[in-house]
């Protein structure tokens, strides 16, 4: 073969080689998600700024709310989104084989339920307790733990479904009111399951914190990102390489936290950087090994971890 042919066929195998790798960047879809503003999604939101997940492929979409979230993973096409165990529980209504795929966090003291009386006076109260709430979301099942593990199950409550600001109104008019109605069948204490960094405004108004996801595993909120079977088959590689990131961008804010809060305020409402780390106290970060106790709660609550990348 002579040098001309030889430098053709090596051309040829360069432009073939070339084409095929342009037609399977072309044909290859990315990987898309959807998260809502919360610290507990920081890591996401650095790996973004740092241009990590576009170089993979990686969509990231954020929105406001939990609710939103799973809404328009439901409706708009996503391919995960991440949330707490009670966005994971609706979810798979409508999808059955949905699962956890990559572990982010648990509350650490972020999450609690707050009251006016103590934990003996609500048990020993005879009249209809108030209980302030968001209902349609992790706010609910937070109560059903609270009055699980201290003997509650068997009293009168009143739920009252407001948001966090709305919740605040009711609770500082509620202490302002001098002469109150009386009503013989409502108890005089009531309840308030709120989170950071709601409760600060709370415990000014009297309201103190009864139990917390801080005290012990009775309380319990997770965060991770889910997805179904097929979708993870699809993108496994681009999963993957996700927690690679997600870990990456955890090694950076252990060791630069002032630079890493630099790049995620805009996706927190740029808080102060004092007010990012108070909040980083109210969290626990998941993405090593998740301890026995851990384990066996999240079992407990029909959470499984077997498709958790590690």
């Amino acid at each position: 073969m002579t040098r001309f042919h030889q430098t053709l066929v090596l051309f040829l195998g360069l432009w073939l080689s070339i084409s095929l790798s342009g037609c399977s960047l072309q044909t290859e879809k990315p990987l898309k998600i959807i998260a809502n503003s919360w610290i507990g999604y920081s890591p996401l939101f650095y790996a973004k700024e740092q241009g990590w997940l576009v170089e993979n492929n990686i969509e990231l979409y954020t929105v406001v709310s939990l609710g939103e979230s799973l809404s328009l993973y439901e409706n708009a096409g996503f391919d995960a989104f991440t949330g707490t165990q009670f966005e994971y529980q609706q979810a798979k209504k409508s999808k059955p084989d949905l699962m956890p795929v990559i572990m982010l966090d648990k509350s650490n003291g972020g999450d609690m339920v707050m009251s006016n009386g103590s934990i003996k006076q609500l048990q020993e109260t005879p009249g209809q307790i108030d209980v302030y709430l968001e209902i349609n979301s992790v706010n609910s099942l937070i109560f059903k733990d609270f009055i699980k593990a201290n003997a509650l199950t068997n009293k009168s409550f009143n739920f009252i479904n407001q948001d966090q600001i709305k919740i605040h109104t009711e609770v500082t008019n509620r202490f302002k009111a001098k002469n109150p109605a009386e009503d013989p069948n409502k108890s005089p204490f009531f309840v308030v399951v709120t989170y950071e960094p709601f409760n600060h405004q709370l415990n000014k108004q009297g309201m103190t914190t009864i139990s917390s996801t801080g005290d012990d595993l009775q309380l319990l909120v997770i965060d991770a990102l889910y997805t179904e079977p097929k979708t993870f088959k699809k993108h496994a590689a681009q999963f993957r390489t996700l927690k690679l990131l997600l870990d990456r961008s955890l090694q950076d804010l252990h060791a630069h936290p002032k630079a890493y809060y630099e790049k995620v305020k805009i996706y927190l409402e740029n808080p102060s950087y004092p007010e990012f780390l108070s909040s980083l106290d109210s969290i626990q970060w998941l993405n090593k090994d998740i301890s026995p106790e851990l384990n066996q709660r999240l079992q407990e609550a029909q959470f499984p971890l077997e498709a958790t990348l590690n």
